[in-house]
């Protein structure tokens, strides 16, 4: 049952953090070291309603497998995921994608064709690889190489990526590339998808260069000019992991947080007292609180709130979510008629399979799978295929492996499985979500002692959970120390 703090501590200031994933616990070990830094005492409590906390940073090791059930990579692009890691002093821990295997493929009428060289998510930057591909048609082929003097839209209101990429390189780079890899990274629907909040460097490139790939290929000298100066300093590839998984990083802070993580304690209800919170759990317990930050899915905050701000909790209920599963699968090397060689593959929606996505975790990481194994993951559900949520977890292994024995030729039965369910795990980024984050930003900040944090603003990634969680705790810390 969760209660108060000790009797010792109660003039101490309590800052009660609900939700125990990336964010929440990235937000009380901010909490932690602005209180050293400044010899201020703070007290802080994680309420995590599931039996461990990490959220999506969920690694299972088994018989020499390391499984990722959710998040298997962090982005190294955005600094503030790496910082945490160095700060935690586990940078020797990190390891990098495996530089031999480093490329993706797209089903095209039931075959795995590779993604041509040079193509960045929804923009090709060389000729040549697009010429000679088999994934696209001629005359998509055509109608991608007048993209350049395509004129740039003016204005500054948001689109969906279904359609900025129909309008900048056609229908059939849309269906082939741009929505399976959207779908594999946001399990989202492009025509929905808001462009400035998931892509903003493209819209940022058709306003500088007047093109797309015009802006690709500058970007790409700029880094190539940089590596040849030596003031890249890079030392990741774009997306790292943990040796031991991704949980290594949620093991680590809870680690520091030094037993201030309660898991199995569900919040039920919100309220204010005096200048403070009461925080009720399912339980029966109650805490006394000076600050909350909710680090839960928006519908969680939005249940939270609504008796303390209507308008607040009507705007974050507002956030769509969407559900979907990993199903892990290891089979020996022999099993395959012939040895994968990528991190992967994506399969577009006019497909029309069963999973969205599929990855060789043995080879995008070393120590994933013991030697002679090859460990991989499916992807199902999200916006476009939420009915193979129904399924039970053994229908969803037979799913994936129908499809692997289709793509693959795996006929083989796997030596290991693993089904994860993420139900409404997904926030939908939908167009107009920028403002909507505003107006949420806007409102919560009205409300005394209250910081919002999580997937649901500003980023979906491990860095971006990173950010805005330590943004809140900052907040939190400064009103609290205002306060004397």
């Amino acid at each position: 049952m969760a209660s108060n703090p000790p009797s010792s501590a109660r003039n101490v200031p309590h800052v009660a953090i609900i939700g125990g994933g990336i964010a929440g616990l990235a937000a009380a070990y901010r909490l932690r070291e602005l209180a050293i830094a400044h010899e201020t005492p703070l007290l802080t409590t994680v309420l995590e309603r599931e039996e461990h906390a990490g959220g999506s940073l969920s690694t299972i090791r088994r018989d020499g497998f390391v499984i990722e059930t959710g998040a298997d990579s962090m982005l190294t692009e955005k600094p503030w995921g790496l910082a945490l890691v160095r700060r935690l002093g586990l940078e020797s821990e990190l390891i990098p994608t495996r530089e031999e295997f480093r490329k993706t493929y797209v089903v095209r009428a039931g075959r795995l064709v590779e993604i041509p060289a040079g193509f960045t998510l929804l923009a090709p930057t060389r000729v040549v690889p697009i010429l000679l591909s088999p994934l696209f048609s001629p005359l998509a082929k055509l109608r991608m190489g007048l993209e350049p003097f395509i004129p740039a839209r003016r204005g500054d209101q948001d689109e969906s990526l279904g359609s900025f990429v129909r309008r900048r390189f056609g229908r059939e780079v849309l269906e082939r590339v741009a929505q399976p890899l959207a779908g594999g990274i946001y399990t989202a629907d492009p025509e929905k998808l808001s462009l400035k909040a998931t892509m903003p460097r493209f819209l940022e490139m058709e306003r500088r260069y007047g093109s797309v790939i015009r802006g690709m290929r500058a970007a790409e000298s700029a880094r190539a000019a940089r590596a040849q100066s030596g003031t890249s300093g890079a030392r990741w590839g774009l997306f790292v992991s943990f040796r031991t998984g991704m949980q290594a990083l949620a093991d680590a802070l809870i680690s520091r947080l030094e037993g201030s993580v309660r898991s199995r304690t569900e919040v039920r209800a919100l309220a204010r007292e005096d200048k403070g919170w009461i925080v009720e759990t399912a339980d029966g317990g109650r805490l006394r609180a000076e600050a909350v930050i909710i680090a839960a899915p928006a519908h969680v905050a939005a249940r939270l709130l609504k008796q303390i701000h209507p308008e607040l909790a009507g705007t974050l209920a507002r956030i769509e979510y969407s559900s979907a599963a990993t199903v892990n699968l290891a089979w020996r090397e022999e099993d395959f008629p012939r040895r994968p060689d990528s991190f992967g593959f994506v399969v577009p929606a006019v497909e029309r399979r069963k999973i969205i996505a599929g990855s060789f975790s043995s080879l995008k990481y070393e120590h994933r799978a013991p030697g002679g194994f090859i460990l991989t993951r499916a992807f199902l559900g999200g916006v476009l295929q939420g009915a193979m949520m129904e399924l039970s977890d053994d229908e969803m292994v037979a799913a994936a492996r129908d499809e692997f024995r289709a793509l693959l030729g795996v006929k083989a039965a796997p030596v290991l499985t693993e089904v994860r369910r993420w139900p409404r795990a997904m926030p939908q980024y939908e167009v107009g979500h920028l403002d909507r984050a505003d107006t949420i930003d806007r409102l919560a900040a009205s409300i005394d002692g209250l910081g919002l944090a999580g997937s649901a603003y500003r980023g979906v990634g491990v860095p971006d959970c990173v950010h805005g969680a330590e943004q809140a705790a900052e907040s939190i810390f400064a009103r609290l120390t205002a306060r004397g």
